[in-house]
């Protein structure tokens, strides 16, 4: 096979560039490689866990949100041979290009953390990053009776880095509903050493975790589950190296370490060195590869120091779409993104802060208003506003 522009991923990326390229260019012939039936839109798992919407609003078929004249390959990328400008397929096909986009999103290592695989759905193990789990999880929330439930946080790049707490926040408070707050511990066990990156919202947050009574240990990063023990082992880091802590549960929601997909890993596209080798190699401001000038990035699975958010896919599409269309042309790449990035910090029910910003962890807020503050509105924006904009503009290339 051989198209002009190739798409790995049929996720929100690949959709949204798509959209925007067969606007832009009316006669191109684009193919996008996506092996899934199903299209979700994610941000809604950690209200599913939270019992308020059903884990079926946030899915839709495929082939519903795929533009009109894309030629849809269901399969799954092998490898990337950049150098021949050319992808091998799991079937053993190849497809040939002349330019590449690349936004599979990233992987969920489920397998990295001991006995994890074998314990989540039961026994009090639960996890809002799988569509089947998800809805697990608020089960688990539900019919907690007391104890000690600890909410994890990898110390790995993960998509919607703020979901490990939101679903903590929207727990606490369903136990306190249930009458069972009084006799619970909930803590907060991340690989991470701070509340939040960027100091306006992460000092709201921090009013948050006091008024909820939250227990937060930094830089402990789950290593293994015993779900016949109950226990959870972390490694904690100190300046004098690392130590392994056991803590008994009662209820354990993970978030699962997560990385580039392992053909991206092993493929010349990934970065080579440095803190976030083997995620994806792309210019941070033009989203071209370094050295690969046909090849395009966006998504979970670059390389870049922003937040993995639908968000910021929203803000790279049009620079993906655009720069590419420039290429092609022989034109300058004249658009730019500068690391935006945007966390709806879900913090109760009809509660919400509005964190945004860019690269530099400065707050880039989009209205006139407090968004450090909890606020109804925003929560609202979060339940129906932004589910609209993606299913009806940004899958469409029109925001």
């Amino acid at each position: 096979m051989r198209h002009q522009i190739v798409i790995i991923g049929g996720g929100s990326g690949g959709i949204s560039v798509a959209s925007r390229l067969k606007r832009q260019l009316r006669n191109a012939d684009i193919a996008i490689i996506e092996p899934s039936e199903k299209h979700y839109y994610q941000p809604y798992w950690t209200l599913v866990g939270a019992g308020i919407v059903p884990k079926e609003a946030s899915e839709r078929s495929e082939a519903s949100v795929m533009p009109r004249g894309i030629t849809w390959i269901r399969d799954r990328v092998q490898d990337i041979v950049a150098e021949r400008n050319q992808v091998t397929l799991a079937t053993g096909g190849t497809v040939n290009y002349d330019y590449l986009v690349v936004t599979p999103g990233l992987q969920i290592d489920w397998h990295k953390v001991d006995g994890l695989t074998e314990a989540l759905g039961r026994d009090g193990v639960c996890s809002i990053y799988d569509y089947q789990q998800a809805e697990k999880t608020w089960e688990m929330i539900r019919s907690f009776e007391g104890g000690h439930a600890i909410f994890t946080a990898p110390g790995t790049p993960i998509k919607c880095g703020g979901a490990p707490q939101k679903i903590m926040f929207l727990a606490e408070e369903t136990f306190v509903s249930e009458g069972v707050r009084g006799r619970s511990q909930v803590s907060f066990y991340t690989g991470g050493g701070v509340i939040f990156g960027v100091k306006v919202y992460a000092d709201a947050l921090q009013k948050v975790a006091d008024r909820k009574r939250l227990d937060y240990c930094y830089k402990h990063d789950l290593k293994a589950v015993h779900p016949a023990k109950k226990e959870a082992v972390f490694c904690k880091t100190t300046d004098a190296g690392t130590e392994e802590v056991t803590v008994s549960y009662d209820l354990l929601h993970v978030v699962p370490p997560m990385s580039a997909p392992d053909f991206i890993k092993r493929s010349s596209v990934a970065l080579q060195e440095g803190p976030l080798k083997g995620w994806m190699a792309v210019d941070h401001s033009t989203l071209q590869h370094p050295t690969f000038r046909n090849v395009f990035g966006l998504g979970d699975v670059i390389g870049t120091p922003n937040a993995k958010t639908g968000a910021a896919i929203r803000k790279q599409a049009p620079t993906v779409a655009d720069n590419l269309v420039a290429a092609i042309k022989g034109a300058p790449l004249t658009h730019t993104y500068n690391g935006y990035g945007s966390c709806p910090l879900v913090t109760g029910r009809g509660k919400l802060i509005l964190a945004e910003f860019n690269y530099k962890n400065e707050a880039t807020p989009s209205f006139p208003i407090d968004q450090a503050k909890e606020r109804y509105d925003m929560y609202m924006l979060k339940r129906h506003g932004l589910p609209f904009l993606y299913w009806n503009l940004m899958l469409k290339g029109l925001a």
